[in-house]
């Protein structure tokens, strides 16, 4: 059998490149040797590089994503993309690899670009019904006052870059006189700046796959409890938090959750293995009717964001809910790069 040339892409121009990089060396370990011959490519601004077995760098020749290795040209036959952020995460190297016809692991320009926003893309999946947090949406240099803040989404609510993960640049803010700073901080990250309100309640995780032969499998869900104020990056990488799967939900919610997220993977035309990320509250209504007995609750899920290409590492989610699952990650990983050199 000829082995296929996987490239793992990974770095990318934000404060995730370490990240990126540490969820390579997760995908590299999981890859079946016997099916792949398998490179990471570590890419920062323009220096794109091809990683030997020996360690020494191989420049990647943009015009056709090749490299030499041992005085022999190589062209990759599959991208896996697990850039967080930039240039990765946002569309641009999905476009570059549709114009060179290299088959990849994410979902397409349209959806990576839209998950990325996540204004955007909360405020496209309300018109489905989905409930997300009011929030604002400040474009570069535009301004706000601390009143009209408090009005909007009130306090405590979060500030946070537009379009970034990880948590870098975000805050929670509990009152007007920090506002302004969080504005600023999140603006160090990225331009354009998220003010959300805060849902109080069951923060979850869940994953996402499309397998080769078109099903859509959803992982057990994750919870996250962190040690934190909120889940930021200590708790994300530094082992600040409890992260319980399967998640201590109803099996009732447990099934909203997991039908919620083959729904939003349906509406989006997603491919690849994605996480959705929502937040549980309670609440005396259910669609809009108050329930019979007030003193009895239901819960509400709530949308926080996407992430289309979610980190990779060996503590991230996505392994950790495939081995509840019962499957392997080289399972996983077989059936995403099968189902995407179908679609070309």
């Amino acid at each position: 059998m000829n082995k296929k040339i996987i490239a793992i892409i990974a770095g990318g121009d934000s404060s995730e490149h370490d990240v990126s990089m540490r969820s390579a060396a997760g995908i590299s370990s999981w890859l079946n040797r016997d099916k792949y011959i398998v490179y990471i490519i570590e890419t920062r601004g323009l220096e794109w590089n091809a990683i030997l077995e020996d360690g020494s760098l191989s420049p990647i020749n943009r015009h056709d994503f090749s490299f030499i290795d041992n005085n022999k040209k190589i062209i990759p036959d599959f991208a896996y993309i697990t850039i967080h952020g930039t240039p990765g995460e946002n569309g641009i190297l999905q476009g570059y690899f549709e114009l060179l016809h290299i088959p990849y692991s994410s979902c397409n320009v349209l959806v990576a670009a839209l998950t990325f926003d996540k204004f955007a893309n909360n405020h496209y999946l309300r018109r489905f019904g989905v409930k997300v947090a009011d929030s604002i949406l400040l474009r570069k240099g535009q301004e706000i006052s601390d009143e009209d803040v408090i009005t909007r989404v009130g306090l405590p609510c979060f500030i946070k870059p537009n379009e970034a993960g990880s948590s870098f640049g975000v805050t929670r803010v509990t009152n007007k006189e920090n506002i302004q700073d969080a504005i600023k901080f999140a603006r160090k990250e990225f331009g354009d700046v998220m003010i959300e309100a805060e849902l109080k309640g069951i923060e979850i995780a869940n994953g996402v796959f499309r397998k080769a032969n078109g099903e859509i499998h959803v992982l057990p869900i994750t919870e996250v409890v962190s040690k934190n104020e909120f889940f930021d990056y200590d708790a994300k990488y530094n082992g600040q938090v409890e992260e319980i799967t399967p998640a201590r939900l109803s099996p009732e919610t447990t099934n909203r959750v997991k039908s919620l997220t083959k729904s939003i993977y349906t509406i989006l035309g997603g491919s690849g293995i994605m996480r959705v990320d929502y937040i549980i509250t309670k609440s005396v209504h259910e669609h809009g009717v108050l329930v019979e007995n007030q003193t009895s609750t239901v819960d509400v899920i709530n949308l926080l964001e996407i992430n289309a290409t979610p980190g990779m590492t060996a503590t991230s989610f996505i392994p950790q809910q495939a081995k509840v699952d019962g499957l392997e990650m080289s399972y996983i990983l077989d059936e995403v790069i099968e189902s995407k050199m179908k679609e070309k």
